[in-house]
């Protein structure tokens, strides 16, 4: 797949991610090329703009190569903030599946509130995980992405 400089690639952090269906629509209708990465195989669409990669079996595997190749004008979708913020500070714009905006301005108390979180489990004081995922996620994913791809390309006319 190729794509030119100011493309914008949509890339989508797969393990676990609720709303793959949802990005293969969006990323068709605004004609946006997709790799989807995950550290193993992963079924896809069988489409020219969705290619998959399995990045390895690594510990940060998949998201180390997403993180080495996004950059301003593309949008990385993923909950794990750590590469929310590797993205944030590449230039990428950043989507929880929630629809959640990660941004400079947000991504550092996202990323206490997780570390915070994650001392809190392992010292046992908090045992229960995050919420369940909801048809008003979806939907607000769905109104976040629109808005961040049309937010791109006037940029890139401008």
């Amino acid at each position: 797949m190729t794509d030119t400089p100011s493309q914008s690639h949509i890339y989508v952090d797969a393990d676990a991610c609720p709303v793959k269906d949802e990005i293969y629509r969006v990323a068709e209708r605004h004609a946006l090329p997709v790799t989807v990465v995950a550290g193993g195989f992963i079924r896809v669409p069988q489409h020219p703009l969705i290619d998959r990669i399995a990045a390895g079996d690594g510990m940060d595997a998949a998201d180390d190569w997403i993180a080495e190749r996004a950059h301003k004008g593309d949008i990385v979708i993923t909950s794990d903030i750590p590469l929310a913020s590797r993205c944030v500070k590449a230039g990428a714009e950043v989507l929880a599946p929630n629809g959640k905006t990660f941004t400079e301005d947000s991504i550092g108390m996202a990323l206490a509130v997780r570390n915070l979180m994650t001392d809190l489990r392992s010292s046992g004081e908090v045992t229960g995980g995050p919420r369940s995922f909801s048809p008003r996620d979806r939907s607000a994913f769905l109104s976040a992405i629109d808005q961040t791809i049309r937010r791109i390309q006037r940029a890139q006319r401008a």
